[in-house]
């Protein structure tokens, strides 16, 4: 009787070691799939092109306007903001883009002062439309920050309407 009472508890003790494992496993496979939803749910809407060649940028979910774009032909991804005065990228991507050192310069923001420097004749592209000339502000936005922002050195070139959910840009 003791023998089997030990064989017994042995099994049984088994099967705990995957109970744990398969919970843990569960959950993982959850989270696995709510982060490739939100990932889908979070992402900004596409850029649309009219058929009279205006930029149709639908607002995402987070209140703000998002467009792919290229700068020097490098891709990126831009927060339209109407209220900064150029367009502005990371140190990292300026780097990773090959743009040359430009000038520095103090940069006077909402909050303080910060230093950085201004790369004049780029070109900035968003969709089909390319301005060549631009002024683009570097050390602005994060160090590694993964979103540029289009500012007036690009948007000054186009008409911009916000018609709902929509911001429309067109050519001057």
């Amino acid at each position: 009787m003791g023998n089997n009472s030990a064989k017994e508890a042995g099994r049984a003790g088994a099967g705990l070691g995957w109970g744990p494992l398969a919970i843990v496993l569960f959950w993982l496979a959850v989270m696995a799939v709510l982060y490739a939803l939100m990932t889908q749910v979070l992402k900004p809407p596409p850029l649309l092109v009219s058929a009279t060649g205006e930029l149709l940028i639908p607002r995402a979910r987070d209140g703000h306007f998002y467009a792919q774009g290229q700068i020097q032909g490098k891709p990126v991804n831009f927060l339209v903001d109407t209220g900064a005065s150029l367009v502005v990228v990371s140190e990292a991507f300026a780097r990773d883009a090959g743009l040359a050192p430009g000038e520095p310069t103090t940069f006077r923001t909402a909050n303080g002062e910060l230093r950085g420097r201004i790369v004049s004749g780029l070109t900035v592209s968003v969709g089909p439309a390319s301005v060549s000339g631009t002024r683009v502000g570097v050390g602005l936005v994060g160090p590694n920050a993964d979103v540029a922002l289009l500012g007036q050195s690009f948007l000054s070139k186009f008409e911009l309407v916000l018609s709902g959910d929509t911001m429309i840009l067109r050519a001057k």
